[in-house]
């Protein structure tokens, strides 16, 4: 029997026709700062599923699978009343045989140096308070105790702050960033690394390194995912905790393509898909931790485990 997870090419036809760059191209009043990244226009319609909106991609299931509705490609494409899509996004999912993204998904609208573009400290932060406090919260949950022996950690696409707990601390915390003034001014930070990972994907630390791995609302700005996904592998130790955190808010011509023209719920499918495809990591689970849902910045994780081998 046929089933959506055979035919990515599909799901993703109509997203490739039309690539439109201007989701994040104005702040609302609220939001104009400069230096900060800015939200998707309202007027503009979210869309779902990569692009697609519900009922295309349940008809495109119960075409691919000769009349059987199919459940194959993701748990529900239309999430239960009162249920976050990006909680069922990644739930049940039989992943595409292949990679199902191709190279002009990881292009952007600006292509200039990202050392030129982030050569200026930015002190602002690219969330709103609520949307910290929850990541926060989170964190406190998910993060080995404070002062943990041996424990280490790697803020990846590291600022001059880390959201961790208030006073949080490990014996090796490593910030790696773009802006060393940045980098400099993080407190949480043991030490710095200064490396733009869309020119060197390649990770400078020795396998088995970091029990956890952080990336906050800059996922969306790596053109080489799979290479950085298999880096971080790598260096993870056994169990070791990969915490990808997003929100709608970006640099939008710093954004790759396959993000500025998806939604929340894509978003989440997208990160879920670079863990699945770099191997060697536990199924990806997505939790939509947004502490105000349409009135405050949303806030969405998808992390998973490297496996134990």
């Amino acid at each position: 029997m046929a089933t959506l997870a055979t035919r990515p090419d599909l799901l993703l036809f109509a997203l490739r026709r039309s690539r439109p760059r201007t989701l994040c191209a104005r702040a609302t009043a609220a939001h104009r700062v400069r230096g900060a990244p800015v939200p998707p226009r309202a007027t503009r319609p979210r869309r779902v599923f990569l692009g697609l909106g519900t009922a295309f991609v349940d008809q495109l299931a119960f075409m691919a699978s000769s009349g059987v509705p199919s459940r194959s490609f993701v748990a529900a494409a239309r999430p239960r009343q009162g249920v976050s899509a990006v909680e069922e996004i990644l739930k049940n999912v039989e992943w595409p045989d292949e990679f199902p993204f191709k190279p002009d998904d990881f292009s952007r609208f600006d292509e200039s140096s990202d050392t030129v573009f982030y050569s200026a400290p930015r002190f602002v932060t690219h969330i709103d308070d609520q949307a910290i406090r929850a990541l926060t919260k989170y964190y406190s949950q998910v993060l080995p105790p404070s002062n943990t022996p041996g424990v280490a950690i790697l803020d990846m696409c590291s600022s001059w702050v880390s959201h961790y707990p208030p006073g949080y601390g490990q014996e090796k915390i490593v910030g790696m960033g773009m802006n060393e003034d940045e980098l400099k001014k993080n407190p949480v930070l043991t030490e710095y690394v200064v490396q733009d990972l869309n020119l060197n994907p390649k990770l400078p630390f020795e396998d088995n390194t970091f029990d956890v791995i952080t990336n906050v609302v800059s996922v969306d700005y790596l053109n080489k995912p799979m290479d950085v996904f298999k880096e971080m592998r790598r260096i993870l130790k056994p169990s070791g905790l990969a915490i990808m955190s997003f929100s709608n808010r970006c640099f939008w011509t710093k954004a790759i393509s396959i993000w500025t023209s998806t939604g929340d719920a894509d978003h989440a499918w997208i990160v879920g898909a670079y863990f699945h495809y770099a191997g060697g990591f536990e199924a990806p689970e997505a939790v939509d931790i947004s502490p105000n849902p349409g009135q405050t910045d949303p806030m969405y994780i998808v992390f998973s485990r490297k496996k134990i081998a």
